[in-house]
Order: structure tokens, then sequence, then C-alpha cells
């Protein structure tokens, strides 16, 4: 037992006040019973703070926390380029794409589909993110954030999973969606204050008390080879990060895919009082993503110092978590595990929406909004339990879990982001072109796989997008159809943003450039 009685303490004062302010925020006024969209929307009503930080609180989890941890232990700072290219691709969300969704009136990204192009596009979309949600996502956040409990407290991995899961069930079934994002600003506030703690008690270690400036600096002279943001060829980990390709190359797509049309994180801003309301969101959450590496990265390269010959990477946050005073300790935590438990219940709210919405419902019309809220729930629950189930089998054996997520997904997002870029952009792009580039991501990937393994992934990312996009171009032009009847009409919508918004993109830029100009 790695963990005191003041840091237990601590842990249940936040697990009982989480789940007291989720059900406060989910109440109903008398006489009114939640609809749809309350439940899977929070009935369009979230305003900029909470979407940004239901952003980054939907994102940063255990894959992210532990996986991202590991793997600045094991490459480096390089790693963080995960996270600081995603602040600026939340900028051009924001900009270009949250405009068109929000026009739309869409739940669900398969929605979208099937408005832009037909049902089929909208089923086959549909299906395969709920199986990538569960048996990758969930089953990633489930695991990892057992290993981190067993790492610090010594719970067995299948009580740590049973935990987390009844945690997040207790504060986010009822509610839905409301409850997850009204909740994560306090989820928020604790997973950087708890992030920043460790890194400055970590940089205090490394210093030996000479505080955290000499601690990274001595971190920094010891480890130069970990403070290289753009690896040579030449670099073990080459196959991970190549080089440029991380600035220019296929980075890009996967971070476009990500943070533009993937449910569990645009849902919420899908839920926003307006287009305005949601582009300051995100720029928020731009600003929060430029903190992340400080967070999760930078404790990782002390843990090589800190706590060499680990077995696993990954065992690097929880280990140096040990390392902790107690009562910091307990705060630390209580926001890994709230960074968890928020995950967690963005993903399942996803999933929930996903199959009533663009499923059940669709076999199952003019049921009432109640039905469907209640099979919204049930569906919840249920890919929780099959996420438990298969968790062990499907990433027990992986020294890396983030580099092993971002590899699986990386098959697919090619021709997502190729389906969804010429849906918006391309009138003439048909539903067969866009449903060949779609499903011709994953066999074109893994050609590139079985014959030229030696291609780093991030590189084939980038070629096979390039090839979907020729295939669905192709295809339409063949089909010669003009202009597609469902065609976003892009001069009817306003991409105009704020003052506010551009000036703080534009400082967003301005730490990027710097930060790969000190660390190139």
């Amino acid at each position: 037992m790695n963990i005191e009685t003041l840091d237990i303490a601590l842990f249940v004062i936040y697990v009982v006040a989480l789940i007291g302010v989720a059900w406060w925020v989910s109440r109903e006024k008398k006489g009114h019973e939640k609809d749809t969209n309350d439940y899977f929307l929070a009935g369009s009503s979230l305003p900029w703070w909470a979407i940004g930080a239901s952003l980054i609180a939907a994102n940063i989890s255990a894959e992210q926390i532990i996986g991202m941890s590991g793997s600045g232990y094991k490459i480096g700072l390089a790693i963080a380029s995960y996270e600081w290219m995603a602040a600026l691709t939340l900028i051009i969300v924001g900009k270009y794409f949250l405009p068109i969704f929000l026009k739309n009136k869409i739940y669900t990204m398969p929605q979208f589909l099937e408005q832009r192009y037909d049902h089929r596009v909208r089923k086959v979309m549909a299906v395969f993110w709920l199986g990538v949600y569960v048996f990758v996502n969930l089953t990633a956040v489930l695991w990892l954030g057992a290993l981190a409990i067993n790492t610090i407290a010594g719970v067995d991995m299948v009580y740590g999973m049973l935990f987390l899961a009844a945690f997040s069930m207790a504060y986010s079934l009822y509610g839905g969606l409301k409850a997850v994002a009204m909740t994560d600003i306090i989820q928020v506030v604790l997973l950087v204050a708890g992030g920043l703690f460790l890194s400055y008690t970590t940089l205090n270690l490394v210093s030996d008390g000479n505080g955290v400036i000499q601690g990274f600096i001595e971190l920094s002279q010891q480890l130069p080879e970990k403070f290289d943001m753009i690896l040579a060829p030449d670099s073990p980990f080459y196959q991970d990060l190549p080089g440029i390709s991380v600035l220019i190359g296929g980075l890009w797509i996967m971070n476009l895919s990500y943070w533009g049309f993937n449910q569990y994180i645009i849902q919420r801003t899908l839920a926003a009082k307006s287009v305005k309301e949601a582009q300051k969101g995100i720029v928020f959450a731009a600003f929060l993503k430029l903190l992340m590496p400080l967070i999760v990265v930078l404790p990782g390269i002390a843990a090589v110092l800190l706590v060499p010959g680990l077995d696993k990477a990954d065992q690097a946050y929880p280990s140096l978590m040990i390392l902790m005073p107690v009562g910091l300790k307990g705060i630390i935590f209580a926001a890994l595990v709230a960074a968890i438990v928020s995950s967690l219940a963005s993903m399942t709210n996803s999933v929930s929406t996903i199959f009533t919405m663009d499923i059940y419902e669709a076999s199952r019309p003019n049921k009432s909004q109640a039905h469907y809220v209640k099979v919204g729930r049930s569906v919840s629950f249920i890919a929780l339990i099959i996420a438990m189930l298969t968790a062990q089998p499907l990433l027990g054996e992986f020294d890396q879990a983030f580099q092993y997520i971002q590899e699986f997904t990386g098959f697919f997002t090619p021709g997502i982001v190729a389906l969804f870029m010429l849906g918006m952009f391309w009138k003439k792009t048909t539903a067969n072109g866009g449903l060949l580039a779609a499903l011709g991501s994953f066999l074109l990937s893994l050609v590139f796989f079985r014959f030229w393994p030696e291609l780093p992934f991030i590189d084939r990312v980038g070629i096979v997008f390039l090839l979907c996009v020729a295939v669905a171009v192709v295809v339409s032009l063949v089909e010669n159809k003009g202009a597609h009847e469902n065609a976003i009409e892009l001069n009817e919508v306003s991409f105009e943003t704020t003052t506010g918004f551009n000036v703080m993109s534009l400082a967003v830029i301005a730490v990027l450039l710097a930060f790969y100009t000190v660390w190139w």
C-alpha cells in the first residue's frame, strides 16, 4: 500500500463532491423530463468555459497522462508534438469546421455524413466509431487507469477497473452530457493543479531541493537527447516520430480527425449556445493544450533519473506519484482519477449518442424522448461492461499504450479526414467516392504496413490520406453527377470570427513558434 490515510481522505472527499455537483447540475425543473437534446447535447446551453474545460478533460485521460509520460520516459519531449500541434488544429477546427456543423444542427458526426452523402455512409461510420470507442478508447482508459491505481494504491487491476467504471456511471449516467461538461471545469482545475504539483516536485527532486529551474537545467544537461523536438533519422524512435513529418505530414491528419471529426470530442462544441461561444471554448482549450506537456511529458523525462530501469515505460507516472509527500499524493491521485473518469464519461456518452441517434432511432422511429434517453443510458452501461472484459486481452502486453492507440487509429483516420474534408469543401464528392475513400483507408494502410514496414506510421498516414483523396476524386469524376444535391453551400456559412478569437489564435501560433525554435 503506497497511499496514506490523509491521501485516501482527500480522494474520498473529491469523489463524493464530484458526484454531488454532477447530480445538482443535472436536476430538472419540476414537471420537465429529459429529452434527447438535454441528455446528449446538454440542451444546447454550454458556455465557453465549460466547452473548453470539457474538451481537455475528455482528451486528457489515462492514455494521455500514463501513456504520454511513458513515451516521455522512452522518447523524450518530441512526443509533445501531439499536444502542441493539437493546439493549432483546434484553431482550424474552430474557424472552419464548427460553423458548418452548428449550421446543420447535428447530434452526431454520422448524422452529418447522412445529410451530406446518404444513409449508407452514416450507418457504416456509426458502426465503425462504436467499435473504436468501445474496443480501443474505453479499454485503453480503463486498463491504464487501473494500472495507475494498482501501482499507487496496490488495488487489483480488476477492482480498479470496476471502481473507475462505477464512479464514471455514478456521476454521468443520469445527467448525460450536461453532468459531464459542467463538472469538467472541476476536473480540469484539479488536473492542471495536480499535474503542476507533480512536475514541480519532480524537478525539485532532480535538483536535490535547489528549485525547479535548477532541476530543469540539470535534466536538460544530463538528458539532452530527450529534448530534441525533431528526431533525426538515426534516432531509435524515428519510426514513432519521423522528423519534420510531425510538422508537415501525417500528424496533421491524425489531429484533424481527432479534434474535428471525433464524436466524443466534438460533441461538447455541438452543445454550445452559439458558434461564437463554441469558438471561445475552442481557443481556451488550445491554450490549455500548450500547457499539457509540462504536466504529462516532463515528469516522464524526469523519471529517467528518479526511477531508472522500469520494466515498462508506462510505469513512469505512477512510480513518480509514489515519491510524492503525503497529502500531495492524494491530490495528484484525485487529479489522475478525475482525468480518467471524465474521459470514460465522455466516451460512454458519445457511444450512447451514436447508437441511439444513428442506429436505434432509425430502426425504431417515433418512440418517446424518454424512451431514447433510457436506451442511451443502457448503452452507456453495456459499453463499459464490454470494455472491462476486453481490456486485458487487448492491452495487457503493450509497453507504450499511447503509441499502440496512435498506430491502430492511423489505419482509419486518413479515410475519415478525406471523407469529411471533401464532403465539406468539394461539392462534387459523391457518396460512393466518399465511402470508398473511408473503406479504402484500412486496406491501403494494411498494404503499406505489410509491404513497407520500415515506413514510419505518421508518414504512412499522410500518404494514405492523399491516396484516399485521389480515390474519392476519381470515383466522383467518373460518376460525373456534378454538384451533389446535399453539398454544403459555403457561401451560406459564416466563417467570420471575433477579434478576440483572432488575437488569441495568433498568440497560440507565437508560443508554438517559440517552443519549436528553442527545442528544434
